[in-house]
């Protein structure tokens, strides 16, 4: 089998309202990777201590009937021959380092194909319960595929279905730019997750969010995909700004000024990426030179990623 490099991924849009059943927007981020290798081919602590979080994983994977589609005795064997995770994807950051040895460890170990990308995204998530206690599926599906996608979802009587459609690599416009920022705090996703679910108890929180914020994501989706550039930012706008009342547990008060920006006059605008509490700040901008000359007297580290 080819060595395949499994990309981070990036969530543009959907971080929490997937959880109401909107529309989901993802891409890859393709300079950071994980791959497969041995240490004895490349021998290093940190080789030796993915080997030994792989046998963690593996042992949570042995004690469920349901991973009994995985070659799990390979796995095994592979483990004590030295096998590790070569990976730059960074923990805590929400750009898929668990998602993509997810992703990984399927492809290498399954006996069949989970054709139906309903149940491969459930499949997904009990995979990544291992390290998220509530997975969605969705980070270790953008690795699996690596290509950009919109996820929609539909209720059933029993679960929800899902379908996505793959983007053209270039279906951004090529005056809007996308960047990260690093917020230097390590995120913390379980919690982060479980205060949203509590504020859903909250009628008057969960009406304006079902009734303002998923739509606005669907707005934002559709004008980015146009290449409606003016609308988009608009509608970015308000979401960012939504983002600072509804989902201000996950914003740092370190970087609440960001949320503030406005794209005319700063040059970009920024919104949450995956569920906050710190890892990165996604950015969008149509002036490369005024954003990195606000954030760069910031003291900000940004990394472009298109």
């Amino acid at each position: 089998m080819e060595n395949r490099k499994y990309n981070g991924k990036v969530i543009l849009f959907g971080e929490y309202s997937m959880i109401f059943g909107s529309e989901a927007l993802l891409i890859p981020y393709e300079t950071v990777f994980g791959e497969w290798s041995s240490v004895i081919n490349r021998p290093s602590e940190r080789a030796f201590e993915s080997n030994r979080s792989l046998a963690k994983f593996y042992n949570y994977l042995i004690e469920n009937d349901r991973f009994r589609i995985l070659d799990l005795k390979r796995f095994e064997m592979e483990l004590n021959a030295g096998l590790f995770f070569d990976s730059n994807i960074p923990l805590g950051y929400g750009v898929g380092s668990s998602g993509a040895l997810v992703a990984a460890t399927y492809e290498r170990y399954k006996l069949i194909d989970i054709e139906d990308v309903t149940r491969l995204k459930e499949f997904f998530a009990a995979m990544e319960n291992c390290f998220h206690s509530n997975s969605s599926g969705i980070d270790p599906l953008q690795c699996y595929i690596g290509k950009p996608f919109v996820l929609r979802q539909q209720a059933t009587n029993d679960r929800k279905q899902i379908s996505f459609t793959t983007l053209d690599s270039n279906f951004i416009s090529d005056n809007i730019h996308i960047f990260l920022i690093d917020t230097k705090i390590k995120s913390h996703t379980a919690p982060l997750v479980q205060h949203f679910k509590d504020l859903r108890n909250d009628k008057i929180y969960l009406n304006k969010f079902e009734n303002e914020y998923v739509p606005l994501v669907s707005k934002c989706i559709n004008s980015l995909i146009e290449k409606n550039d003016d609308v988009f930012f608009t509608d970015l706008y308000e979401l960012s700004l939504l983002q600072t009342d509804l989902l201000s547990h996950t914003i740092p008060n370190a970087t609440k000024e960001f949320f503030l920006t406005n794209v005319k006059e700063d040059g970009f605008q920024v919104k949450l990426c995956g569920a906050g509490g710190g890892g990165f700040l996604l950015g969008f901008s149509n002036n490369i030179e005024k954003t990195n000359q606000y954030l760069e007297c910031r003291g900000k580290k940004i990394s472009w990623i298109k």
